[in-house]
């Protein structure tokens, strides 16, 4: 590896609550947080002169909208915010944008993926868990006392961290290109850690807008959930990863939706790529007696899983066997309790 293609981090400290970092000319880095063990998401504001376009919003939540208020009012100089540009449904990304539609008047941009899901998932609230996620989790083969937790709580909800979402968006699709900020940005979309998930990459200078697609120091959760038990999102995410690879140069400038921006790309495309391929090949040898996914975590993810981070763990655990089972390497068949067994094929 020569020097060039290191990954370098430009910026070491992220902005503060209500602060924002010039970037680059036009471009303001903030962060807002999240009450999880990732505790943040970056998004960015770019300037189009009599407004600003900005990539990605955070959660709905009082402290959100109130440092958002902040930050119109200091670094964004009071200007409007005109459009709003959502890489993925994801509610740290989406969570504000009916917020910036109704009280701002923004236009939203996103693909149509993106939009569908975030707006059928804002309008499904739950009060218990249905009895096909219940389903779901023996498949998996969760742990019986977080199982009992579970199917007596209130589960996840869009609605409680994503604003309503009205009627009406722009699409975004692959190989648009796209002004904003005083530059043209393509389109090149990504699948695996969300279906179609925008990238935007400047023709004009080295910026790339990544979101959750290429991140510098954590791999993004790959998973499998009870509205399609069958994917294997880690085939999506590995074609996306050698595709995107193409667009990919050692100068470029990443500002991605969690972390610190970062350059060298080229060779964080290949261990994205790397990183799936080797937790495979250890999960595959994992599978000489039959697990179930919630027996997989050792191989996978090589530390100890707390209760935090069981459900996220849960789902990309399945999604490594699906692929697994998908492309012929393992069998698969269902237990006595329900839950999926899976095999290494020899």
């Amino acid at each position: 590896m020569s020097i060039i293609d290191k990954i370098r981090y430009p910026w070491e400290v992220p902005p503060r609550e209500g602060e924002a970092v010039e970037v680059a000319e036009g471009v303001l880095w903030m962060r807002l947080p999240l009450p999880m063990a990732l505790d943040h998401v970056n998004i960015y504001a770019l300037d189009d002169g009599d407004g600003w376009t900005i990539v990605d919003t955070g959660f709905d939540s009082k402290r959100s909208r109130a440092i958002w208020r902040v930050l119109l009012d200091g670094p964004l100089s009071g200007k409007p915010i005109r459009r709003v540009i959502v890489t993925h449904h994801h509610p740290d990304h989406v969570g504000l944008a009916g917020w910036f539609q109704e009280d701002f008047g923004a236009s939203l941009w996103t693909t149509r993926t993106a939009w569908l899901f975030a707006r059928m998932l804002q309008l499904d609230e739950q009060a218990l868990p249905r009895q096909e996620t219940l389903e779901f989790y023996r498949r998996c083969g969760m742990d019986e006392e977080i199982f009992n937790e579970r199917r007596s709580e209130r589960p996840f909800n869009f609605a409680d961290v994503v604003a309503p979402m009205p009627l009406g968006f722009r699409r975004i699709k692959q190989d648009d290109t796209i002004h904003f900020g005083g530059r043209d940005w393509v389109v090149h979309i990504g699948n695996g850690h969300a279906p179609e998930h925008a990238t935007f990459w400047s023709t004009d200078d080295n910026l790339v807008l990544s979101g959750d697609q290429i991140l510098p120091s954590i791999s993004s959760n790959i998973g499998v959930y009870a509205t399609e038990p069958e994917a294997d999102p880690v085939a999506d995410w590995l074609e996306s990863c050698e595709r995107l690879s193409q667009y990919a140069r050692s100068d470029q400038l990443v500002l991605g939706g969690h972390k610190l921006p970062f350059t060298g790309a080229t060779v964080r495309m290949r261990q994205l790529i790397d990183n799936h391929h080797g937790a495979l090949e250890r999960l595959e040898k994992h599978l000489e007696t039959g697990r179930t996914a919630g027996e997989c975590f050792a191989p996978l993810f090589k530390r100890q899983i707390d209760k935090a981070s069981y459900g996220l763990a849960l789902v990309e655990a399945l999604a490594h066997l699906n692929h697994l089972y998908h492309v012929g390497s393992a069998s698969r068949t269902l237990r006595e309790d329900r839950s999926w067994l899976f095999q290494k094929i020899s």
